[in-house]
């Protein structure tokens, strides 16, 4: 543990992002999944509605910075990508 005051602080700050980043970056990485597993059942409509939810929360994770954009970039191609496939 720190001994000098500004660090004190710092890592109290640090822990209260942590958190904060946590529960965001963990809420991405669910619908990610959701959306992963309705791709899998080939149910068109029901893929849809998931892949859009986990776009929209991949979206907010790299405007809070959580993930990086080219990072959230990425998997929503992916996830798109899979999409267009099914729907063919």
């Amino acid at each position: 543990m720190a001994n000098i005051k500004s660090q004190i602080k710092r890592n109290k700050q640090n822990e209260k992002r942590r958190i904060r980043n946590r529960i965001v970056r963990g809420k991405a990485r669910t619908a990610v999944a959701k959306a992963r597993e309705a791709l899998a059942s080939q149910s068109v409509e029901e893929a849809k509605q998931a892949v859009l939810l986990a776009i929209s929360s991949l979206d907010r994770a790299a405007s809070k910075g959580v993930i990086h954009k080219n990072n959230a970039a990425r998997r929503k191609s992916r996830l798109m990508k899979r999409l267009a496939a099914l729907a063919k």
